[in-house]
């Protein structure tokens, strides 16, 4: 990745946080796109930082507006949000609706609309991160898993528009991470958890307990498959989702 240039949305923890460092420990200069930035955000050398809100139109073109001159070579779309709905479907507001649509959905999609005319200049390479929720229904994230599930259908559309152009468009699901989403202050082990009186870490247990591996995945783990899709040994992988779930999913 020497020599090329990535924006990482939702950059300054989680799963973001760690494509940025990957990117940048192989040498890519790296645009890290977040409301705000954090010190482990601002400690990694040669990242360069930039607050915008994605859930505005003019968040996303202010971020591609800030890169530096010269092409893109690589779009990370990772970008989130996600709060479990214990009072079921009926509890849902429009509200909530669309604020789940548009941090979930619609910032990738103004993102990659603003980025684009670059990316086809270089020849680049998308990479959305959506959920194992797009494709396992599950009524406690309903609205989250709907917005997911219309970010890996845009995705495997775009491929089949811009891949003749020269652009990849690939995907990544993961599982439950092991991140503050999840396991954090606030997060959903410990929502559900005091819903129906569970320590958060019985919670996290029974999160894994039907997989494969048993465990949560790591950020870097994510991370790392995201640099084989951006880069030229993946070179003819195109509208292609891959689960990160320890075997979470048991449909083929």
């Amino acid at each position: 990745m020497s020599g090329k240039t990535v924006v990482v949305t939702g950059a300054s923890r989680g799963i973001g946080l760690a494509i940025v460092r990957a990117f940048a420990e192989e040498g890519a200069t790296v645009v890290a796109g977040s409301r705000t930035t954090t010190p482990e955000l601002a400690a990694i050398p040669g990242v360069r930082p930039v607050n915008a809100d994605l859930t505005t139109a003019d968040g996303a073109v202010s971020l591609i507006s800030s890169l530096p001159d010269g092409g893109l070579d690589v779009l990370v779309n990772n970008v989130g949000g996600v709060h479990p709905r214990l009072g079921g479907f009926a509890s849902v507001t429009d509200d909530e609706w669309l604020s789940a649509f548009t941090i979930n959905f619609l910032s990738a999609v103004r993102v990659t609309r603003a980025a684009l005319p670059k990316l086809l200049e270089a020849g680049g390479s998308i990479v959305t991160i959506c959920s194992v929720n797009a494709s396992l229904p599950d009524p406690l994230v309903i609205d989250y898993g709907a917005s997911k599930a219309a970010l890996l259908n845009f995705s495997k559309a775009l491929s089949k528009e811009v891949g003749p152009r020269g652009v990849r468009v690939n995907t990544i699901s993961p599982g439950p991470v092991a991140t503050d989403l999840w396991l954090g202050a606030g997060g959903v082990a410990e929502t559900v958890g005091g819903a129906h009186d569970l320590a958060p870490e019985e919670v996290a247990r029974n999160a894994v307990s039907g997989t494969a591996t048993g465990r949560f995945t790591q950020p870097d783990e994510v991370a790392d498959l995201v640099l084989l899709l951006a880069s030229v040994r993946a070179g003819n992988v195109t509208g292609a989702d891959f689960l990160v779930d320890g075997g979470l999913t048991t449909s083929l």
